[in-house]
């Protein structure tokens, strides 16, 4: 779990605007683990709500015959960017990187680039 609490780290420290970040299992709809967040924004609320909609989004892909891999999912609030990313190296089938950011504060180009730094770093 190291390697998940300073991936982890490493996003609400250098992805500019982040509000809480967290690694989930969408199998199960568990958080593997969480940083940030709070009042406003339960991580663990969200991870299982998100882990709907990258279900959903899959089973959409497959009923469609889509052969192709979800790189990210957008959610864009008023103030907010939702940013789920599946992690596809090394063997992370069924995990996704969920991001919240604060629309005003953010560059989402840059959030998705970094997002995919930290999925390299990641060793679950």
């Amino acid at each position: 779990m190291g390697n998940t609490e300073t991936a982890l780290k490493d996003a609400m420290t250098s992805i500019e605007g982040t509000i809480g970040v967290a690694l989930v299992d969408y199998s199960s709809g568990m958080a593997l683990g969480t940083l940030g967040g709070g009042k406003d924004l339960d991580l663990s609320v969200a991870a299982a709500g998100n882990t709907d909609v990258v279900r959903a989004k899959v089973r959409t892909m497959e009923l469609l015959g889509l052969k192709d891999e979800i790189e990210d999912i957008l959610i864009t609030l008023g103030g907010q960017y939702h940013l789920i990313r599946l992690l596809k190296s090394r063997g992370h089938t069924g995990l996704f990187l969920y991001l919240a950011l604060d629309k005003s504060r953010a560059n989402l180009a840059m959030a998705r680039h970094q997002l995919r730094r930290v999925e390299d770093m990641l060793e679950v």
